[in-house]
């Protein structure tokens, strides 16, 4: 599961001149230090929660920047995993069974 993913996906239901703008607020974020980068995430994501990678967004609750990652594991559980995009943090995980 070590692919080489660079890619955030942001689901954005508008034009995709506003995705280019997202795009380039979390590249600006993550280059000012303000965020970590979605890789360092999803390492710490492989490492805890072995699956298939599914999906990634950056959302912000409350002010605060948090990255939502979905896993497919192994037995077929849906993970949804939160972790704050400043220090990396768990915050929550969720699961739903197929």
């Amino acid at each position: 599961m070590r692919k080489a993913l660079l890619a955030l996906l942001i689901t954005v239901a508008v034009s995709p001149a506003l995705a280019d703008e997202e795009h380039d607020h979390v590249r600006r974020a993550v280059e000012a230090g303000e965020i970590l980068p979605l890789r360092t995430i999803l390492d710490s994501a492989e490492a805890a929660f072995p699956g298939q990678f599914i999906e990634a967004e950056l959302e912000y609750e409350a002010g605060r920047a948090i990255y939502e990652i979905k896993l497919l594991a192994p037995d077929g559980r849906l993970l949804k995993l939160e972790y704050d995009a400043r220090n990396g943090e768990l915050l929550a995980q969720k699961e739903r069974r197929r």
